[in-house]
């Protein structure tokens, strides 16, 4: 969730940080969490979510497995470096815990008790006094001050966009700190602070908070990093003195007593590795694996659970993703054309075994999500702004190209030239170039998976139908985070998820001020005045329904801004594991948590 840059900077720069008389003030009802809008489904003193098992026994090690080229840092939250997987997840603890059952809702965790007036214009935690580092120092309101400093000023930028709208941080007493608001119509701000990872300042105190490393860290979550080989593997311990074992957010939660990943450089490997025994788990992306990879004595004994579990999460967008800072993309008709020249129906038939659902929007499987023609209040949104958008927003219902209904490849391909053409461009010599600049209309798509390949080669043969010429670069995982960091591609594949409660994220996904900042996941380079003002309106959304309205409105622009090709999604989770892991009988709307899971033997 971020904002514009200079915003953003001076915002940081002039951020007021006092320090209140041990007495503090409070003139409001604390309570044990909040809600973005409605009211809690938990009521306080609840004694653990209803998708665990409060029961459930601790013991044993999980083995996961990580198909990536290794890590080199144990920081992930920082921009240098490759942070080994877990780290965040399982060593740091933030002030508040979501529920997995609500759109966003958040509960107690290291701070006991929140305080939210109903204008939203400020929060305070109240800080629990049993809240202990895994070191034994207590957590205190100066950690909470430390580590909002210390990750919007050497942190990822993520950070520094995600709090930009905080004013003031006061330390009422040791176990009490307000956030003050710059303004009172982003009513998540207190929600995300609430998501912050508190950080022990004692321990930064000597050390480098800006570089990446290998060094140990010291975390107030229930596990411990117990050891690991440098970029190969990392083994985490559970913290038998764990502080918020039996609160509510954590009961029946992170039993195993250890969490092992193994790193992989080839998914093929991997995926032997687990038929092998290597390791417990897997969630598979793969749909050829899926229907016909997991064979064996090993699935017909029920030695290993095969299941597609139903979650009800929104999918959010996954697809080609242009890099439109490239010259060849600032035209929209160029990257509607070339969205022509995938044929998902082919692929879904001929690759996926039917297994795929063509994806519509960029907060697909959701009430979010727009379709048909804008009416309504979703229209009385977009209104102000008709004259900078393209009257397909408000006259044609988005639908990405399709060969199933009546269409074939070639008329799509015919589509596509069309588009070329009215960009300026035309066939010579049997190669799109651009009328005015003789330059061919040529671009390389970034891969890090080579299984990939097969879905991107007929795309780029189709393409090539049209005179336009492609190429396929595969790399290593780490060199493709780091271009993809510095924008250094030209169309790569990517995820773009979405939450049930969208909000100051949006202006890292998709706000002009973020088209430039490194390490931002506005990817894509969206530099929109219209999406600027429609990621305010979201942020600023005073309920539920309107939330959804504005949603839908600036879904319906970014699919018309033609940014991606989309692919597809899939309503369940594809998930193969060994019959000693055991879940609970109840699966949360998000879908399967293997933190809720146990093992018995």
């Amino acid at each position: 969730m971020l904002s514009r840059v200079t915003a953003t900077l001076a915002l940081v720069a002039t951020a007021c940080f006092t320090v209140a008389d041990e007495g503090g003030s409070g003139a409001l009802t604390p309570s044990h969490g909040i809600a973005m809008h409605g009211e809690l489904k938990y009521p306080e003193g609840f004694s653990h979510f209803d998708y665990v098992n409060p029961e459930a026994p601790k013991g044993g090690e999980l083995k996961l497995s990580v198909v990536a080229n290794g890590f080199d840092s144990f920081n992930p939250f920082v921009i240098r470096g490759i942070s080994a997987v877990g780290v965040n997840a399982y060593v740091y603890d933030s002030l508040l815990d979501a529920s997995a059952d609500e759109p966003f809702s958040e509960y107690g965790l290291i701070a006991e008790t929140v305080e939210v007036p109903d204008d939203r214009s400020f929060v305070v935690f109240n800080l629990n006094k049993d809240a202990r580092f895994q070191d034994g120092a207590p957590i205190t309101a100066e950690d909470v001050e430390f580590s909002y400093r210390i990750l919007t000023t050497e942190g990822h930028p993520f950070y520094r966009n995600y709090y930009a709208d905080v004013e003031k941080v006061t330390i009422e007493n040791s176990h009490r700190i307000r956030f003050d608001f710059a303004q009172t119509n982003n009513r998540e701000l207190a929600l995300i602070l609430g998501q912050m990872p508190v950080l022990p300042k004692h321990f930064w105190a000597d050390r480098d908070f800006s570089s990446s490393g290998l060094t140990t860290p010291v975390g107030s979550g229930p596990y411990r990093i117990d050891s690991y080989d440098a970029g190969r593997s990392v083994t985490y311990e559970r913290v038998d003195d764990y502080w918020a074992a039996d609160l509510g957010v954590r009961k029946g939660r992170y039993n195993f007593d250890k969490i092992s990943y193994e790193y992989y450089n080839d998914d093929t490997v991997a995926l032997e590795a687990f038929k092998a025994g290597n390791f417990d788990f897997r969630l598979e992306t793969s749909a050829k694996n899926w229907a016909t990879a997991y064979t064996g004595r090993q699935f017909e004994t029920g030695s290993i659970e095969k299941k597609a579990i139903e979650h009800q999460r929104p999918t959010g967008m996954q697809g080609f993703i242009f890099n439109t800072r490239r010259a060849a993309f600032k035209d929209p008709k160029v990257r509607e054309a070339l969205a022509y020249g995938f044929d998902f129906q082919w692929a879904n038939q001929n690759l996926f075994f039917g297994q795929y659902t063509r994806t519509r929007s960029f907060f697909e499987n959701s009430e979010l999500a727009s379709t048909g023609l804008p009416e309504g209040r979703e229209l009385d949104i977009l209104e102000p702004f008709r004259d900078q958008l393209a009257p397909a927003v408000f006259n044609k219902a988005y639908t990405p190209p399709d060969t199933g209904e009546g269409a074939s490849l070639r008329d799509n391909l015919r589509t596509a030239l069309q588009l070329l053409t009215e960009a300026g461009y035309k066939i010579e010599n049997g190669k799109m170039v651009h009328q005015e600049t003789g330059k061919p209309l040529s671009f390389e798509i970034l891969l890090f998976q080579k299984t990939f390949e097969r879905v991107v080669l007929p795309f780029r043969n189709n393409l090539a139908k049209l005179g336009i010429d492609v190429s396929v670069r595969l790399v290593d995982s780490n060199q493709y985070i780091q271009r993809v960091r510095n924008f250094d591609f030209d169309v790569i594949s990517q995820v773009l998820p979405q939450s049930d409660s969208p909000g100051n994220e949006q202006r890292d996904y998709w706000h002009s001020s973020n088209a430039g900042e490194a390490g931002s996941r506005n990817a894509i380079g969206v530099n929109s005045p219209v999406v600027d003002e429609l990621i305010d309106l979201v942020i600023q959304a005073p309920d539920r329904e309107e939330l959804v309205y504005r949603v839908r409105a600036l879904d319906r622009v970014l699919l018309n801004g033609h940014y991606v090709v989309p692919h597809w999604h899939l309503r369940k989770d594809r998930v193969a594991y060994w019959s000693h892991l055991k879940r609970p009988d109840t699966t949360p709307k998000n879908g399967i948590d293997l933190n809720n899971w146990w093992i018995e033997r």
